[in-house]
Parts: structure tokens; sequence; C-alpha cells
């Protein structure tokens, strides 16, 4: 397995070794080098320890010493160089309590998360796979580094992570790591609503944003977003709808681009369904007022996740008007643009697409062709 290695991942690896210590290329731009995608970022674990390391470079950065990581700066590009560490007990679902440093990378591998992101590589010995990891990029399966209690009782951050890999890449979720998702997701509510809405983002912008679905049947959702979980048990029996408010949501965000605020703006545009939900006397659900309800329930949430004012600013707009009936008259589309504002309408019409598409065969084209008429208007 030969992996092109970026010229300044080299230099520091090469570097490194030119001192007598060992160091990889280690975790997801192995992962995503095997794969053929392009690495987010390359992290470089090594035998040396932080002050070795700033002895070696002229230019670093204290990132983290008493994690054992230190950023060195190679040219125009910086890379976090961690020394091999083992982790002591963990206290909060979250923080060892102590941290060792070892000279040995299988100590170091073994405390990672799941298979795919515990493989190392350098250019001198190729790839160290020490448990499993390619078996499991080729079967397309996310599985724990040994025990997945112990692994999801480190960090339970890692129970939320697990789902977002297998939205990202399209892999499922190995039994045992499954098993322990169900018995530990409770634990998500030690950690921070920051770290949760960063996982939650990545998985929603993922080409699978619809796994959210597993999220909620391994009870993730009952913990981080309950809110989601009433969706799921809010059926729609309308000729606009063909099934509950959750399948709705879930199917509509397959219809936006990536993008972070329309991804959200469709998990959140129908949360005040819910609540609204009455029946008239032939059978038929209606929710009226559920755009206003909709809205409340969004600013809720997001804060709660600690989201920037922008944000949400934008979501609840779209949140807002996601329901508004417009038709091509430049009068009405220049009304509704000024309380918009013209940096969001087209996200609107996106939304509106989004939320028809998700919906029943009942009337589509008609809706679909007034959306149409308004955006070349």
């Amino acid at each position: 397995m030969k992996i092109k290695l970026p010229a300044s991942v080299k230099m520091v690896i090469d570097s490194l070794q030119a001192k007598g210590y060992e160091a990889y290329a280690v975790g997801g731009c192995v992962r995503d080098s095997i794969l053929g995608r392009v690495p987010d970022d390359w992290d470089i674990t090594t035998s040396a320890t932080p002050y070795e390391v700033k002895k070696v470079f002229q230019r670093t950065v204290d990132t983290g010493l008493k994690h054992g990581t230190v950023t060195v700066l190679a040219g125009s590009h910086a890379h976090e160089v961690t020394t091999y560490r083992i982790d002591g007990e963990y206290e909060d679902s979250r923080h060892p309590k102590s941290v060792e440093f070892t000279r040995n990378l299988e100590e170091d591998l073994k405390r990672r998360d799941f298979t795919i992101n515990a493989m190392a590589y350098n250019d001198q010995t190729g790839l160290v796979d020490l448990y499993g990891g390619m078996r499991d990029l080729q079967s397309k399966t996310i599985r724990c580094v040994g025990v997945a209690k112990e692994r999801f009782g480190e960090d339970a951050l890692r129970i939320l992570r697990a789902v977002r890999f297998s939205a990202q890449l399209g892999f499922r979720i190995d039994g045992e790591t499954e098993q322990a998702i169900r018995e530990l997701a409770p634990t998500l509510e030690h950690i921070s609503a920051e770290r949760i809405a960063v996982e939650l983002t990545k998985l929603l912008v993922s080409d699978r944003p619809e796994y959210l679905k597993t999220a909620w049947e391994t009870g993730i959702t009952k913990v981080i977003l309950p809110e989601f979980d009433r969706l799921m048990e809010t059926p729609q029996n309308n000729p606009h709808h063909c099934c509950s408010v959750g399948e709705h949501t879930l199917m509509s965000m397959r219809y936006v681009p990536a993008d972070k605020v329309l991804r959200w703006t469709m998990l959140l545009h129908d949360m005040g369904k819910p609540e609204c939900r009455t029946t008239d006397e032939h059978g038929v659900d209606h929710f009226k007022g559920h755009g206003r309800a909709s809205v409340e329930l969004a600013k809720q949430i997001l804060k709660r996740l600690k989201f920037d004012n922008d944000t949400i600013r934008k979501a609840t707009v779209l949140i807002q008007w996601h329901d508004c009936r417009m038709n091509a008259d430049a009068k009405v589309i220049r009304r509704i643009m000024s309380k918009v504002t013209p940096e969001l309408f087209e996200k609107l019409l996106d939304v509106q697409y989004a939320d028809t598409m998700a919906q029943s065969e009942y009337r589509r084209e008609e809706k679909l062709e007034r959306i149409e008429k308004v955006r070349k208007t």
C-alpha cells in the first residue's frame, strides 16, 4: 500500500526520522487516502515527546503540550504532531484523568475510536494496520477498536461520531458497536452542546443526511434532539403527505445542497407540527400555525446547541417563510424579498423545492412549476 504524502507532511516525518524518532501520518488522513478522498488535514504521530519535537523544528506552536500536541509550521502548512500516548481512566465521558507518553505505536493506536481511524503510514514502514482497519474499509464497516463499550466510555461523543462516519462514508455500523451505542446513548448528556452541534452538522451536510434516522433508532436523538423523536411519532393523514413528519423531514434534507443553513433549516422546518396537529371530522390532519411554532422551536434548539446568531437568523427566516405560496408576480416577489432579504430569497426557493419533493405526488407538478416560475421572474 503506497500513499502519496504531501511534501510538507513528508518533510515533517523525514525530519523526525532523521533524528532517530518514529513518525507516521495517522487517522483520518490515512483512511481518506485509501478511499481515494482528499483529506481535510494531515495529522502526524511520533515517538518524540513534545519538547523533542520542538527541538527538531524551528517554527512550532504549543497547541496542547499536556496532551502531547505541537503544531509544526512547514512552509505555508501547519500540521499537528502528537506524541504516542496512553490515556488514563476517564472520569467524565470525555477527559482522561491522566496522559502518559509512550514510545510504542501500538499503545497509541489502540486508544483510538474506530478501526478505520487507527491506521498509520510512512514511506519507510508502509501501512501499519494492527486492528483491521483495511478489512473494515473494504467491508464498509464502522467498528470500534477493541471493546466498544470501553471506547464509548472514554468519550461519549464517539457514539454520535459513529453515526456521522456512517453517513459520510455510507458504511454500516458493526453489531457490537451498534449495541454499545444503544446502551450508552444516555451518556451523551455529559457532552457539551458545542461538540454535539459540530458532529450533528457534519452528519447533516454529508451525502446521506437521512442517516439521522440511525441516531433516532439507536436512542441518540432522544438525548440530544428529543424534538426530532416527536416528529417521527407524528403522522400526517393529509393528501399532501405520504409519511410521518419525521420521515418527510429526513427526505427533504436530501433535496437541498450540502449547506449548513439549508440542512438545518430542513431539519427544523416542521418542528412545530406535533403541537399544531388537529384532525377534522373526515380524519384529515391539519397543521395550522405550524410555521410560527416551528420558528420558536428552531430558535430554542439552535440556541441550546450554541449556534451563532447569524445561523439562527438565517434558519428561522427561512422556516418562517417556507410555507409561503408565491406566484410569479414581480410586486409580490419584491415584497417577500424585502422581508426575507435578497441574500436568502434563492435559499427560500431551495427550501420550498425540497419541501415539495418530500411530499406526496398530490399536486406536486403544479407546486414545482410555481416555484420555477418564481425563479425565472
